[in-house]
C-alpha cells in the first residue's frame, strides 16, 4: 500500500523540491500538495476537516508566514500566523502517523556565534526576532509532541530558491550575469545542498523517527568568500569578488552527529558539485533572470 503524504507549504523552496523529490517515487507514495488556496492551514476548522476525512501517513509542514520574502504580506502578523499554522495541526495529532516540521537554526539567539551547535544547546538564549521566537516556541511544544518532529535548518540551497535574497543562488546568477560577487560581510555558514536535503528527509519518512528534534545540516563551516571563489572557478569568467568588510560577522554552524547516528551513513555532495550542478541549473533558466534586482541587492 502506498504512503499518503500531504504536504503543505509546497510552493516554497523547501516544499517545492520535497514534492517534486518524492513524486518520483510513484510506486511507493501518494503525494497530496494542495496550494493555499485549496488548503488555507491557518483556518483551523478547514484544518479539522481535511484531516477528519483524509488520514495522512506523513504531514510534511513547510508552510510559512514570511514578510521578508513577499512584501504583500504584513509585517505584523508574521508570529500569529505562523503559529497558528503550526498548532492547527498539532491539536490533531491522533489524525495522522507522524508530522515532519522545518525549524530554524534562528531558535538559537543569533545575536552571538552559533558554533557547531548540537540538540542539547536550545534553550540558551531566547531568539528577539518573530521569526526566531516562533520558530523557539513551536520546538518547545514538539518536544511534548506525541508524533512530530523538528528538523532544524541552518543554510539550504538550490534550485527554486529566491536567488535575489540568498547568496549562493545570487553569486551563481550574478556571474551568469557578469556582475561582481558582492559579500556584505564574511560569515561562516554551513551550508546544505538540497538535494541532499531531499534525501535525508525521505530517509526520515521511510524509518521510525528516535529524536524529536534534529539538525539538519552538512556539519561543515564554509566562509562566503570561499564560496565567491567556488562560483567564480565554476562559471570560468574573470569576475571580481568584493568584501565590504574585512572582520568575521557571527558564526552559525551546527552539529548534524544525531542525523548521522541515525542513518548510520550518509555521503553528502561536495560543494563544488552543488554549486556547479546549481550553476548550471541557473544557465538553464538564465531568461528567468533579470538583472535590476541583481544590481541592487
Amino acid at each position: 500500500m502506498k504512503k499518503k503524504i500531504l504536504i503543505i507549504g509546497a510552493n516554497g523552496f523547501v516544499g517545492k523540491n520535497l514534492k517534486e523529490f518524492l513524486s518520483e517515487e510513484k510506486n511507493i507514495y501518494e503525494i497530496y500538495a494542495p496550494s493555499t488556496k485549496e488548503f488555507d492551514v491557518s483556518d483551523d476548522w478547514r484544518v479539522k476537516d481535511i484531516l477528519t476525512e483524509n488520514y495522512y501517513d506523513v504531514i510534511i509542514h513547510a508552510a510559512v508566514y514570511n514578510p521578508r520574502v513577499d512584501i504583500m504580506k504584513d509585517t505584523s502578523k508574521e508570529l500569529d500566523k505562523n503559529l497558528r499554522m503550526f498548532f492547527n495541526f498539532e491539536r490533531y495529532q491522533d489524525l495522522y502517523g507522524k508530522m515532519i516540521y522545518f525549524g530554524s537554526g534562528a531558535e538559537f539567539d543569533k545575536r552571538g556565534d552559533i558554533i557547531m551547535v548540537d540538540e542539547n544547546n536550545i534553550g540558551n538564549g531566547i531568539p528577539n526576532t518573530d521569526y526566531g521566537f516562533y520558530k523557539y516556541i513551536i520546538n518547545k511544544s514538539i518536544i511534548n509532541s506525541k508524533n512530530i518532529y523538528n528538523f532544524r535548518i541552518f543554510g539550504l540551497y538550490g534550485k527554486y530558491e529566491d536567488w535575489r535574497k540568498t547568496f549562493i543562488s545570487g553569486a551563481c546568477c550574478k556571474a551568469l550575469k557578469n556582475l561582481p560577487i558582492t559579500i556584505r560581510q564574511n560569515v561562516l555558514f554551513d551550508y546544505l545542498y538540497v538535494e541532499d536535503f531531499c534525501k535525508i528527509i525521505k530517509w526520515f519518512i521511510d524509518h521510525k523517527i528516535k529524536y524529536k528534534s534534529y539538525n539538519i545540516s552538512s556539519g561543515k563551516r564554509i566562509d562566503l568568500l570561499t564560496i565567491a571563489n567556488i562560483v567564480k572557478n565554476v562559471s570560468c569568467k574573470d569576475i571580481p569578488i568584493y568584501v565590504c568588510k574585512e572582520e568575521f560577522g557571527n558564526e552559525y554552524s551546527a552539529n548534524n552527529n544525531r542525523i548521522l547516528k541515525e542513518m548510520s551513513e550518509f555521503n553528502f555532495t561536495s560543494v563544488k558539485d552543488a554549486i556547479n550542478d546549481l550553476y548550471n541549473w541557473y544557465k538553464n533558466h538564465e531568461k528567468d533572470i533579470d538583472i535590476y534586482p541583481l544590481l541592487y541587492q
